[in-house]
């Protein structure tokens, strides 16, 4: 059923919509640059970066499980994506069909608190590019750090904090044409930024690239354990995208431009940022002798204030453009909807803004002390088991059809269950949550380390199917 009543549309906000046909503008390059941004951050190159220097294995062997996480993240949003294009509905309203008007809620919630945590962490890791700059091109340090900020540091968050905020409250309508603009740009510095270490490292670069973070004793069994483990960090870093990509896809202009804009989009953005990234790691390890994550610690070894002003502003427009498409809206959808009626679009920015200033301020002091793929691993196991229930749902049990009417109405209809939760959805993401979540942090899992996302999307998916096959009606 693809049409919807005037009642059930009213009862909620407008970021819970259905979209309209009109509104499905996004051609396949839109989408393209949903994932050159969300693969270009400052903290996605930080995370990539570490991949490199934690496991010891070489270069191509990296290289390889970047690219095989790029494969399967793009077939995974393909398929969490189809409802939002087909039905032009937010994950927050797709949820309420597998797990319950009221349950929905849950997921929702959990998917909004991962962002707000994704959000807090990009404005820090913006305001690294704000603090270059003013570095740059004033010669002040800061002084004394306060829970691993300089005065500089925290000036340059509280800032880019502050300029997030005006941006939400004018409106998100410009955020695509951003997008478009500010992802080539980044490419450029990267690829500036390798030039001047290739030069410096005497063109030994490349060659050392290879094997410079690599351990001397590596066997076949250790290379093929570190490629597990990056595919499957790679994999939980995009497992928030993966779950709510219906949140993006219901702008598509059609199912082609969707599957277009991922396919382009995921590989190819992939392939270049990660040799980029790689490049950059390995050239800094060699001129500079020590292993930088951040490229804005590496751009102000480089003492190229032009180099430095440049990748200060490109950086940061990348990390703000996406923190507001890919976590921003997330966050203000899944709080929207813990009462549509009540918490609009601004007040949910707020809320996520509150709490970002707490997340982002404290990344240095608390967050950082897990370790940056244990943080992001424990973020994707969480969420694993509502992208295998959700997916099961929408696939195996309602055969791809959803009533939009029902899905409007809380009190009533298809996805109400009992008291607006389903039982059976919940026991599924209880039990798979938890095992998914040990196979991070409890030591006697540790064979299964990077495995958890897998494991915890299976998981869910089968008890869910095990459990609600032929009790669940459609």
């Amino acid at each position: 059923m693809h049409s919807i009543t005037t009642e059930a549309v009213e009862v909620s906000e407008d970021a819970l919509r259905p979209v309209t046909a009109e509104e499905k503008s996004w051609g396949w390059f839109a989408i393209f640059n949903v994932w050159a941004n969300d693969i270009q951050s400052l903290f996605g190159y930080s995370l990539v970066a570490s991949l490199f220097i934690a496991y010891g294995v070489t270069g191509w062997t990296a290289f390889a499980a970047l690219i095989a996480a790029g494969l399967f993240v793009m077939f995974m949003v393909n398929l969490s994506g189809a409802a939002g294009e087909r039905y032009g509905i937010p994950y927050p309203v797709l949820a309420r069909a597998s797990m319950g008007t009221e349950g929905a809620k849950l997921p929702a919630i959990l998917r909004a608190i991962v962002a707000v945590f994704w959000y807090g962490v990009q404005v820090y890791f913006a305001s690294t590019a704000l603090a270059l700059l003013i570095r740059s091109l004033t010669g002040i340090t800061g002084g004394p750090a306060f829970m691993g900020l300089t005065g500089v540091d925290w000036l340059s968050f509280l800032l880019v904090w502050a300029f997030h905020i005006v941006i939400f409250w004018r409106g998100m309508g410009w955020v695509e044409s951003f997008l478009n603009f500010a992802g080539p740009f980044v490419y450029a510095v990267m690829i500036g930024l390798v030039a001047v270490l290739w030069v410096k490292s005497d063109g030994q670069l490349l060659a050392q690239a290879q094997t410079i973070f690599a351990n001397p004793e590596a066997t076949w069994g250790t290379e093929f354990k570190g490629f597990i483990v990056i595919f499957g960090t790679m994999v939980a870093y995009f497992a928030a995208v993966m779950i709510n990509f219906s949140d993006f896809s219901r702008y598509a202009k059609d199912k082609p431009a969707m599957v277009k804009g991922n396919l382009v989009g995921l590989p190819l953005n992939m392939i270049l940022f990660s040799a980029l990234a790689l490049l950059t790691t390995a050239g800094a390890a060699v001129v500079y002798g020590e292993a930088l994550v951040n490229p804005t610690e590496i751009v102000e070894r480089t003492d190229s204030v032009f180099l430095a002003v440049i990748a200060a502003i490109t950086f940061f427009a990348a990390t703000v453009g996406i923190n507001l498409v890919a976590n921003f809206i997330p966050a203000v959808n899944g709080i929207a909807n813990l009462s549509p009626s009540t918490i609009g679009f601004r007040k949910a920015g707020l809320i996520t803004s509150a709490f970002a200033l707490v997340i982002g301020g404290f990344w240095t002091g608390f967050i950082s002390q897990f370790g940056i793929s244990g943080f992001v691993n424990t973020l994707g196991a969480t969420l694993a088991p509502l992208f295998g229930i959700m997916i099961a749902d929408y696939y195996l049990i309602r055969r791809q059809k959803l009533n939009l009417d029902d899905l409007y109405n809380p009190a009533r209809g298809t996805y109400h269950y009992r008291k607006g939760w389903n039982d059976h959805a919940l026991v599924a993401f209880a039990i798979a949550a938890v095992f998914s979540v040990a196979t991070v942090w409890v030591p006697a899992l540790g064979q299964l380390e990077g495995y958890g996302w897998i494991i915890g999307a299976g998981l869910g998916g089968v008890i869910y199917l095990a459990r609600a096959r032929g009790k669940v009606a459609v």
